[in-house]
C-alpha cells in the first residue's frame, strides 16, 4: 500500500534551461521543493496542451524517466525500484488511464477489459458488466473496440483501468470526448470505486474536467 506520492523538484528535461519562463515559472507542481498527493485524496491538474500534464502521469507510473528531480512512494525514492517494486506497484497500487487510452482495435470493448481483468480476477463477469451498463456501453460489449467513437472507447478505456486494485489512479484527460451527463456517470463511477479502496484520484483536464464532487485544484 501506498500512503502517499511526493515530488521534490520535479522538472521535465525538455524544460531544461527554462525555468524562469513559462509554463514552468508558474507551475504548482514543477520544481516546487515539495508537492504531496496523499492516499484518500482527489487532485484534479489544470494545464494547457504541452506543459507536460501527459509526461507528469507516465513520470509517476514509472514509464517515462526523462526527468529530474525525485518522486518518492512514501519516502522511497522511484527511481532506486527494482523491476519486480514497480511489477508489483502496478499490479496492486497504481492504475493508469494514459490519454491515448491504447485500447485494441481488433478486439472487442468485453475482450479489451478482460485483458486486464484476467491479468488481475479482480472483478466477476457481473461487476464488468454492470459497470458497462452504468455507463451505457452495454450493448457494445461485443463490438470492436476501434469502430466506437471516441466517447465510447473512453468509457470502455475506464471500465479496463478500474479492473484491478489501487491506491491511486492516474487518468490523463479522461473525460475529454464526453458530454456533461457521461462525465457526471464515469465521475461517479470513478469516485465511488476509489471511496470504497481508500484511494486517491490524480486527473489531468486541459479544460473539460471530470466531475468530482470534492477535490483539489491544481495548476501544471
Amino acid at each position: 500500500m501506498i500512503e502517499n506520492i511526493e515530488l521534490k523538484r520535479v522538472l521535465p528535461q525538455v524544460f531544461r534551461g527554462s525555468e524562469k519562463e513559462a509554463p514552468v515559472k508558474d507551475s504548482e507542481l514543477w520544481l516546487r521543493e515539495s508537492v504531496v498527493f496523499s492516499r484518500g485524496h482527489n487532485y484534479i491538474i489544470e494545464a494547457e496542451s504541452g506543459t507536460g500534464k501527459s509526461s507528469l502521469c507516465a513520470f509517476i507510473y514509472g514509464s517515462r524517466r526523462d526527468y529530474e528531480g525525485r518522486i518518492l512512494f512514501d519516502g522511497q525514492d522511484a527511481a532506486a525500484l527494482s523491476i519486480d517494486r514497480w511489477c508489483e506497484l502496478r499490479r496492486r497500487s497504481l492504475a493508469y488511464l494514459p490519454q491515448e487510452m491504447r485500447l485494441f482495435p481488433e478486439l472487442t470493448v468485453m475482450e479489451n477489459v478482460m485483458i486486464k481483468n484476467r491479468l488481475t480476477d479482480f472483478r466477476s463477469g457481473d461487476e464488468i458488466r454492470r459497470m458497462l451498463s452504468r455507463l451505457e456501453i452495454e450493448g457494445k460489449a461485443d463490438e470492436r473496440a476501434g469502430r466506437l467513437s471516441v466517447g465510447q472507447q473512453q468509457r470502455a478505456a475506464i471500465i479496463r483501468v478500474l479492473c484491478q486494485p489501487f491506491d491511486f489512479i492516474l487518468i490523463d484527460e479522461p473525460v475529454s470526448h464526453l458530454d456533461a451527463r457521461n462525465n457526471q456517470a464515469v465521475a461517479s463511477l470513478i469516485a465511488e470505486e476509489a471511496g470504497r479502496q481508500g484511494a486517491a484520484v490524480i486527473a489531468t483536464s486541459v479544460g473539460n474536467k471530470i466531475r468530482l464532487e470534492e477535490f483539489e485544484l491544481m495548476r501544471l
